[in-house]
């Protein structure tokens, strides 16, 4: 990844831009090659779902057995921080500067959105993965909407 940007950020704050990030990164296939957030997002839902009821049945299945309570706590402290190790590389991901090769193709697309007749707000500063998520989004939306009034 690049270089963030200046200034610490709570680990609060970058799951919650995780999370953005999450709902923002448009959910098409064909974006997969290209970039990790389709696995990572998908991997992260999965572990959100999953994971602490892993966490309990570890716990309560040791305690039935009459296991040793340690590496059965330890072991359900790993699985809910899955999740969280999803949220916290999402995070840090959205707030990453464009490197130039993707900035080329984040103007070559964003012009298009223009010409299509969208209405951007400008843009502040280097862009980000979360400024490109967000103009995906929009991207394929109009790309379905024009798909649909064609048929």
């Amino acid at each position: 990844m690049s270089t963030l940007p200046s200034g610490s950020v709570s680990w609060y704050k970058i799951c919650q831009r995780g999370q953005n990030y999450m709902k923002a990164w448009p959910a098409e296939k064909s974006l997969a090659p290209m970039f990790p957030e389709h696995r990572v997002v998908r991997a992260t839902r999965f572990g959100v779902r999953f994971m602490p009821a892993v966490a309990v049945f570890t716990l309560t299945w040791q305690i039935a057995m009459g296991g040793q309570l340690g590496p059965a706590v330890a072991t359900a402290i790993f699985s809910c921080s899955l999740p969280m190790q999803g949220l916290w590389w999402l995070g840090k991901r959205s707030i990453t500067p464009l490197p130039p090769s993707l900035l080329t193709w984040f103007h070559e697309v964003r012009q298009k959105l223009k010409e299509a007749g969208q209405a951007l707000a400008p843009v502040e500063g280097a862009p980000t993965y979360q400024m490109l998520a967000e103009m995906l989004k929009r991207a394929f939306k109009l790309l379905d909407k024009a798909f649909l009034d064609d048929l």
